[in-house]
């Protein structure tokens, strides 16, 4: 059995590809959303939508161009963070007169792995992605489905709200 918690009315199971008759298509998420909250606002049972991400792409942007000076002090910064961290914990069980030193060793060996590990992960590489970048996930359109017995009622809300509805290309 479900949980409620887990399967609130009319949505699909996580993972499983969502059901409904569309209402809406929007160009972007924000649109979408604010459909959605237009429709809460007028008491719509906003239960029975779902907000789907459709033509989804992989969008790869490039931040910028590495180099071992780079990734060594990248690396050796996210250490020291390591070593703040571990520093701060052995800290509370110290003994008062070894805390500062503790606390000093901690950030230089976090500091150091830190360093020696980015290192042996970009020569690994063998030079093959000298880049750094950052990967999201963004669609064409954004669909709003809505249960059969409710999208009616929905398609005539939305537009009322004069939202700019996106003609679906669905061949």
């Amino acid at each position: 059995m479900t949980h409620p918690f887990n399967n609130p009315a009319g949505q699909a199971p996580v993972g499983q590809v969502p059901t409904g008759w569309p209402v809406g298509s929007f160009k972007t998420y924000a649109e979408a959303q604010h459909a959605v909250d237009a429709l809460s606002d007028q008491q719509f049972p906003v239960e029975k939508l779902s907000i789907v991400g459709v033509d989804l792409m992989q969008v790869e942007n490039i931040t910028g161009r590495l180099t071992w000076g780079k990734v060594l002090g990248t690396g050796a910064l996210s250490g020291l963070w390591m070593g703040l961290f571990l520093g701060l914990i052995m800290a509370m069980f110290a003994e008062p007169g070894t805390v500062w030193a503790m606390f000093f060793w901690t950030l230089i060996m976090g500091a150091l792995f830190g360093l020696i590990f980015a290192a042996v992960a970009y020569a690994f590489t063998g030079g093959k992605r000298d880049f750094s970048s950052a990967t999201t996930i963004v669609a064409g359109r954004y669909d709003v489905l809505c249960e059969p017995d409710a999208a009616p009622q929905a398609r005539d809300l939305i537009a009322a709200t004069g939202a700019p509805v996106q003609p679906r290309n669905d061949a």
